[in-house]
């Protein structure tokens, strides 16, 4: 799938601290933004509108930023989006209107709509296929070690500062990206990589490329993005009702609502890791990806029924080793199955899909909180999402089941660097 002939290392580690200030400083915002609002008396609807002003944008501009992902330099792309970021989150700063806040938080969405898919379609690029687990472990590993970060100290700086500190962190993080487009050496041009790993045994090993290509058209990757979305719908509403259930039903501070966070952020570098050392076959992380979802529904089912906040840490320590599995999990098989020309559109349809799912979540979520109480609406999410997972379920493992005795009986094409690999199988 147009590896590299030569892993390159230092493009990794550019890559993934970028991801890690980026996100910290995302999170970070996202945090202060919901703890203010409820600090101000912003009902249930306002909460949703924020959360959609993140959600939406994917979805509605997927086919642009996927084609232009995969069509224009990345490196010009990530800089001018990045610079963009960074001024929309100093606006930020000098706006205090909570209908302003949500629509420059929906131009920041706009940004991250577009860097999502060339990042990940440049990760690919820089190892080789046998790499690719470890460097997408390391690039989640990242991730979640910024948003491990931001919750806490997003609470500890609205309790201090207010709103404008934590804005202001988020504008300096965006040049991180920046920084990254400039210094990253692997470069995708016209849906290829570019750059001085690229060799010519690489180029012998490239696929012809494709004349079309759908996420669709390969049926273990479209079951799993299916799935996936379902739950992310069935369970997102949580993301509504958790800030209220933390600070209204089980009155803590927000600190604790950070630290909470946290402790869900932080335990995905454990399912992160847990998949990178079992990834052998894109039908085992299948199969790791289904018992994962299973036992996220089951945890938020759970949390419904905690008499006090000490009962929710090992809950949100359980959702984050299976949300760390999961996301990997994601990119992985996206990045192994995927034509190299049509990777940034693979990645931006995912990113629409799981957005897409989110923004259905929260508009429920934001509607069920406002018949139910919030206690009855975390239940809610999480016995919808227990069923979906076993109504849906059977598909996803029939599709691993079938890409297994495939791989096993098809011969692996000879002198080819992925001999053996499932992605070379067609589904």
């Amino acid at each position: 799938m147009s590896f590299t002939s030569e892993s390159r290392w230092s493009d990794v580690a550019v890559a993934a601290v970028a991801r890690a200030i980026s996100s910290c400083g995302d999170f970070l915002a996202a945090t202060a933004l919901l703890l203010v609002l409820q600090q101000r008396g912003a009902g249930s609807y306002a909460v949703t509108a924020l959360l959609l002003a993140a959600a939406v944008p994917p979805v509605v501009l997927v086919r642009w930023t996927g084609r232009l992902a995969d069509r224009v330099d990345s490196r010009l792309l990530l800089v001018v989006t990045g610079i963009g970021q960074a001024v929309v989150c100093v606006a930020m700063v000098y706006v205090s209107n909570v209908y302003a806040l949500i629509g420059l938080a929906t131009l920041l969405a706009c940004g991250y709509a577009q860097t999502q898919p060339t990042l990940a379609a440049l990760l690919p690029a820089m190892v080789r296929d046998e790499d690719l687990p470890r460097a997408s472990a390391l690039n989640q590993t990242a991730g979640s070690i910024g948003m491990l970060v931001a919750p806490a100290l997003g609470g500890v700086l609205v309790g201090l500062f207010g709103l404008r500190v934590p804005l202001l962190f988020d504008a300096v993080s965006y040049l991180a990206i920046v920084a990254a487009g400039l210094l990253i050496g692997t470069r995708r041009r016209g849906g290829t990589a570019a750059g001085p790993e690229v060799t010519a045994s690489a180029a012998v090993f490239a696929p012809v490329p494709a004349v079309t290509w759908r996420l669709r058209d390969d049926r273990l990757v479209w079951t799993m993005v299916v799935l996936f979305g379902a739950l992310i719908a069935a369970v997102s509403a949580v993301n509504v009702a958790d800030v209220f259930f933390v600070r209204g039903v089980l009155h803590s501070s927000t600190t604790v609502y950070g630290l909470l966070t946290a402790a869900w952020d932080g335990s995905m570098l454990i399912g992160a890791w847990l998949l990178s050392r079992r990834a052998r076959s894109d039908a085992a992380v299948a199969r790791m990806m289904a018992g994962s979802l299973l036992l996220t529904c089951f945890g938020v089912l759970a949390m419904s029924a905690v008499p006090n906040v000490a009962v929710l840490v090992p809950l949100f320590v359980l959702g984050g080793v299976t949300n760390g599995v999961e996301n990997v999990a994601a990119n992985l098989t996206l990045g192994r199955r995927a034509p190299a020309e049509f990777r940034g559109r693979a990645f931006a349809t995912y990113g629409a899909v799981a957005n897409g799912a989110s923004a259905v979540g929260f508009v429920a979520g934001g509607v069920v909180l406002g018949v139910l109480s919030v206690r009855a609406t975390v239940a809610a999410s999480g016995l919808f999402g227990l069923a979906i997972a076993l109504i849906f379920m059977a598909p996803l493992l029939r599709a691993a089941a079938r890409e297994r005795s495939m791989a096993g009986a098809l011969p692996a094409p000879v002198g080819h660097p992925d001999a053996g690999a499932a992605i070379d199988v067609p589904a």
